[in-house]
């Protein structure tokens, strides 16, 4: 009885690893985290060739684009700030045009291939997954680098919208909280006056619960855990909580030593 009960659960599953349509990806990611631009480009390139119709190839190669500009122009390290207000005095960085022409193609294409496959069949998961990760790495790109609050506002709203679709086709999609959860944290951090106006245009924020949110896809998340580990540092930085920041730090520092802003954060904690 007990085989026969383990058998019925494995078949209700939704997906195993090896049986999601993204699996393969991992390696890709995994590159980028340790600042390996180029083999990770050849990873996502590679992928796509074997997955034409699926979004998730350019929407990865996306990813690389901004990755790499946020290291070229040291956008991460800069998030380790502990007041906001000297967040909100940061400088707008100079994107390279070449780089910013690739990301937004990319992200038209994985757009693209996401609607047709939806027409299809609106709870795809590769293509609802696409569909919040182009919107939040648009929103990235443009609060991050270009320093557009209001549209990366638009676009962190698309993407926590589709993040929720996501979740409620597969449940445990566990990226998808990524989304929502630094969404949730951002405005929560806010002024209260500027939560209050944020609300009426439907855009929520509550820090508690964005931290939950990032600690689940740091523990279950497919493609994002490393990154959602990553944005915890920083927020834990900023709660003035240095032992779990550090935690974190040296954990990412052991498990992708070719990056260097792990060490780099990790001695100005221990000044």
């Amino acid at each position: 009885m007990a085989v026969v009960a383990a058998l019925v659960l494995l078949m209700s599953a939704p997906w195993t690893l090896a049986e999601l349509p993204s699996a393969g990806l991992e390696a890709g990611f995994r590159r980028l985290y340790d600042l390996d631009f180029g083999g990770a480009q050849k990873d996502f390139e590679s992928w796509e060739k074997a997955h034409p119709e699926n979004p998730m190839g350019p929407v990865s190669e996306a990813a690389g684009v901004l990755f790499s500009e946020f290291n070229r122009l040291g956008v991460l390290d800069a998030q380790f700030y502990e007041d906001d207000s000297i967040f909100g005095a940061r400088k707008k960085y100079e994107a390279d045009a070449q780089q910013r022409a690739r990301f937004e193609q990319q992200l038209d294409r994985a757009e693209s291939l996401a609607k047709t496959r939806l027409s299809r069949d609106a709870r795809d998961r590769d293509a609802l997954l696409a569909m919040t990760l182009a919107n939040g790495l648009r929103s990235d790109f443009a609060a991050l680098i270009e320093k557009r609050n209001l549209a990366s506002l638009h676009y962190t709203k698309e993407a926590t919208a589709w993040a929720g679709q996501l979740l409620a086709a597969d449940p445990t999609c566990y990226d998808a909280h990524l989304a929502s959860g630094v969404s949730r944290y951002i405005i929560g951090s806010m002024a209260a006056p500027v939560r209050w106006v944020l609300r009426l245009g439907g855009v929520s924020g509550d820090k508690a619960g964005g931290i939950d949110e990032l600690q689940t896809t740091a523990a279950k998340g497919q493609l994002l855990a490393p990154f959602a580990r990553i944005l915890l540092a920083i927020a834990y930085v900023r709660e003035k909580d240095a032992a779990r920041a550090r935690e974190l730090l040296l954990g990412l520092q052991r498990e992708f030593p070719d990056n260097t802003l792990f060490g780099r954060e990790l001695a100005r904690l221990a000044k």
